[in-house]
């Protein structure tokens, strides 16, 4: 018998990490993480990343993998993620997913074909959008790709577009993705009161900010953060980045964090939702573990 993927999803702020942790304990699992800013090192109060002592002696992946410069691949995620719930899998152990990135959690568990690259096409595209303009290449886009012409609103995704249809000689809208799993899975989503999840963001924030987020970012800085396309964004980090340029004071830093954390929130909560396979329960439900390995057991079909 093929032991599931299990998956623990849902908005930021609800306790994945937590309910995580007591799934592997009960299931006899491994985490695999599925945050994209939990995959650099250094970014750990701003993440809210578990030390290694609140790990409860559970193996983790895919943690502090990257440095700050480098920048996240969600295919490079898919090719390590599924390599190591094989690795899970082979030593008869449960594999849990747990992270709120929702394109990260559907590469590792859907059938998802990632359409190729070239940056030499793309950089000779992108010149030519800087001559031709917008409505030219919409134009030129609706020739082979309508269905794609007509769901993008934004230059740079017109010319990924384009680049996918040259480099392939396929419409780019043939390469999106399906609900449907590449191996067995269960979802469990936690669902949080939306006020609730409000005011837990907002103690999360200022919890982050006594915590030190102020400092972590000073030092991340040294090491390069503000070049690192994906880290310099992060939630918190690129609000404290305007802080020590001074372009920004640490109190309209907390503030704009708590609003930008709280609209990531409500994002991860329609991604989510919009997906019938995710089976819900209330993160603070009495017996939420129980609840959890109940879902497992039925839903993946194991004793």
């Amino acid at each position: 018998m093929t032991l599931p993927v299990v998956a623990v999803v849902g908005p930021t702020g609800s306790g994945k990490s937590e309910l995580g942790i007591a799934l592997a304990q009960r299931l006899d699992g491994e985490i695999v993480n599925a945050d994209a800013l939990q995959f650099y090192r250094g970014m750990d109060i701003g993440t809210a990343k578990l030390a290694p002592t609140e790990r409860q002696g559970v193996g983790h992946h895919l943690l502090d993998v990257l440095d700050v410069t480098q920048e996240a691949s969600v295919a490079a995620y898919q090719e390590d993620a599924r390599r190591i719930v094989e690795d899970i899998r082979a030593r008869g152990r449960v594999p849990i997913l747990v992270g709120g990135s929702g394109l990260y959690i559907r590469a590792a568990l859907d059938r998802l074909e990632f359409p190729p690259t070239d940056a030499g096409v793309r950089s000779r595209l992108e010149a030519e959008l800087a001559t031709t303009g917008s409505a030219a290449f919409r134009r030129r886009l609706r020739e082979v790709d309508p269905a794609s012409a007509e769901r993008i609103d934004d230059d740079r995704r017109l010319v990924r577009a384009l680049e996918v249809y040259e480099i392939s000689g396929r419409p780019f809208s043939a390469f999106m993705p399906r609900r449907e799993y590449h191996q067995p899975a269960v979802q469990i989503g936690l669902a949080v009161d939306r006020a609730v999840l409000r005011a837990r963001l907002a103690e999360r924030v200022h919890a982050m900010v006594a915590g030190g987020l102020a400092d972590e970012v000073g030092r991340l800085a040294a090491r390069g953060l503000r070049d690192g396309r994906t880290a310099s964004r992060a939630l918190g980090y690129g609000q404290f980045l305007r802080v020590l340029d001074g372009s920004m004071t640490e109190q309209d830093a907390v503030e704009d964090t708590i609003a930008a954390t709280r609209r990531f929130a409500r994002r991860q909560l329609t991604w989510f939702r919009g997906d019938p396979r995710v089976a819900w329960t209330d993160w603070h439900a009495p017996g939420l573990v129980d609840r959890a390995v109940g879902i497992v057991r039925q839903r993946g079909d194991i004793s």
